[in-house]
């Protein structure tokens, strides 16, 4: 079921203001796809009175970030570059994404992301400040997340940067946690993301994390329905094995790819890496046996904390991990349970100077593949 088919078009006479429905059928037009009537009530009941995202020119963009130099570049991702720059009317700092017109994403996914971030609001997700669509340019302007991403604190990191702590990296995961269940659970039809990863979690100040890039994202079940169906998207190593297999999407495939991000903010490793050895490239696959006993936990923690984490905490984090991937989706728990429990653990501050540091190795390499196991969430204990 694809975005368009979710929303509908509305029978009833609009009651919008005609300068709210030019504003809607002017971003339609520009994009040449079929306009989308009555999309707050349909995507969120106390959402934005309009499309509040700015319009840009595509000169405006260009003159921001110096003609989209290669010094102001940020990073490249499936939908296209990432730049630096600095709005001239408003000598805003911005991060500006053009959309790569040879690329995987075209003007749907821009269309969903402008909608997506114009009508949800909430402090965990990234701000879109306005969009461009000039010609068959196609640009989108966020705030600017001075710190990157996630995945830039986690992996291959330079001699000389600084590693997470415990204490940030619980922060980063409780965040990014209540940006979901906002997701799920405020927005109404519930919104699923489908794009969980390290990469698309920015972070401002003092590790504040936003979910970004919300292209592929999808309208959730309502009513009786179970389930969307849609063809498979994503990235490997984070998609939940039941969507991968049968294209049937639901809330409970966003909390299997949230459980893999924990899982690497917990260990340092990657989702998916081919470096390491047999039985090791696939994270989730490496840690399911190693769930299953306790004495083996501390072997899990990222080397790059060097002991210097809660025991408490980290048990409670891999319990937490251990059970958003399981592989039966009804046995995963609810995003606002993961919440819950995390925010729990951030309020719970680590301090090395006071608490033991704890003796680190690196884990042993995978046994074979073992059965599920079921614990409650909000006690967060694993069994022995």
């Amino acid at each position: 079921m694809s975005w368009f088919s979710c929303i509908g078009k509305s029978h009833k006479k609009s009651k919008e203001k005609p300068e709210k429905r030019k504003e809607e059928s002017s971003l339609s037009e520009k994009l040449k796809l079929k306009p989308l009537l009555d999309m707050k009530k349909e995507i969120l009941k106390d959402g934005a009175d309009h499309i509040s995202a700015q319009t840009f020119a595509f000169r405006e963009l260009a003159v921001a970030t110096k003609n989209f130099r290669n010094d102001c570049l940020l990073g490249e991702g499936g939908f296209g570059r990432v730049y630096k720059g600095r709005l001239e009317s408003t000598n805003q700092i911005v991060a500006i994404k053009q959309l790569d017109r040879n690329g995987l994403q075209g003007n749907r996914e821009f269309l969903v992301e402008v909608l997506m971030l114009s009508l949800l609001h909430h402090p965990n997700l990234v701000n879109l400040i306005g969009y461009c669509a000039d010609g068959d340019q196609r640009l989108l302007v966020y705030e600017y997340m001075p710190l990157g991403s996630l995945e830039d604190h986690l992996h291959d990191l330079p001699p000389d940067k600084k590693r997470l702590d415990w204490n940030a990296r619980m922060k980063i995961a409780a965040g990014a946690a209540k940006g979901l269940e906002y997701l799920h659970d405020k927005a109404n039809p519930p919104v699923i993301y489908r794009d969980l990863k390290c990469s698309n979690i920015l972070l401002g100040e003092g590790y504040h994390p936003k979910l970004s890039d919300f292209g592929l994202a999808k309208l959730g079940p309502v009513g009786d329905k179970t389930h969307v169906s849609t063809r498979v998207m994503g990235t490997y190593g984070y998609c939940a094995p039941e969507y991968a297999m049968t294209g049937q999407l639901t809330l409970k495939s966003d909390v299997y790819s949230f459980g893999v991000v924990l899982l690497e903010i917990i260990t340092g490793r990657k989702a998916i890496d081919n470096s390491k050895g047999v039985g090791e490239h696939n994270l989730v696959a490496w840690a399911r046996p190693l769930f299953k006993d306790r004495r083996k936990f501390q072997q899990m923690a990222d080397p790059m904390l060097q002991g210097q984490y809660p025991t408490r905490g980290l048990y409670q984090a891999l319990a937490v991990a251990s059970m958003c991937v399981q592989e039966q989706p009804t046995m995963r728990p609810l995003v606002a349970d993961v919440v819950t429990a995390l925010t729990y653990l951030a309020a719970q501050k680590y301090d090395p100077d006071s608490q033991p540091v704890q003796s680190f190795h690196l884990a042993p390499a995978t046994p074979p593949r073992t059965r599920n196991r079921t614990a409650g969430l909000r006690k967060a204990k694993v069994e022995d």
